[in-house]
């Protein structure tokens, strides 16, 4: 082998060395870049979840005021959703239990996962769920109907602007149909 072979082959080997460096590093960055665009934009939630063990601790009620919750259900595909409440009133530090009903209208089994939204945006940081149905995927059997309880407090800490929120889930058929 000739000196200009080696040293062509050196450098390749320091690009390819640099490149696996780079691609390791973009992986290991790739969830904290993944956790800050689901903050700004508010899509799946993750830091109000990762912060409720902090949080549980500091449950003192606000009786001085009010916030109004509001409960909405979106479903994509063969579903009948719906909360069992519209709407309740709650002090901030209040724990709150509501429960929505779903129904698998198929005949056959079928996957499912809810994810929720939050309006105005600005609540996501400060509606904290204790016990969801949208923290897992849910198999519901042939026409079964399920009561599904959501547990949750609004943080004391609530901006004193933000009198209403609305919690909306959109519940979807996830992954290949389960077999019956």
């Amino acid at each position: 082998m000739n000196v200009k072979q080696k040293i062509r082959n050196k450098t390749i080997m320091g690009k390819l060395f640099l490149l696996a460096v780079m691609m390791f590093c973009f992986g290991y960055l790739l969830i904290p870049m993944y956790r800050m665009v689901c903050d700004i934009t508010g899509i799946n939630i993750l830091a109000a979840q990762e912060n409720i063990n902090e949080s549980v601790s500091n449950t003192q009620i606000d009786e001085s005021r009010i916030v109004n919750v509001e409960f909405d259900a979106n479903a994509i595909g063969p579903w009948s959703f719906k909360p069992n409440v519209t709407s309740i009133n709650v002090h901030p530090g209040e724990i709150v239990n509501v429960v929505y009903e779903v129904t698998n209208l198929q005949k056959r089994p079928m996957d499912a996962q809810a994810i929720p939204s939050y309006a105005p945006q600005v609540a996501a940081k400060y509606f904290l769920k204790m016990e969801c149905f949208c923290f897992k995927q849910q198999t519901l059997a042939p026409n079964e109907v399920r009561n599904m309880p959501v547990s949750f407090y609004v943080d004391p800490d609530l901006p004193k602007g933000v009198n209403v929120i609305t919690l909306s889930y959109t519940f979807f058929e996830v992954g290949l149909k389960a077999k019956s």
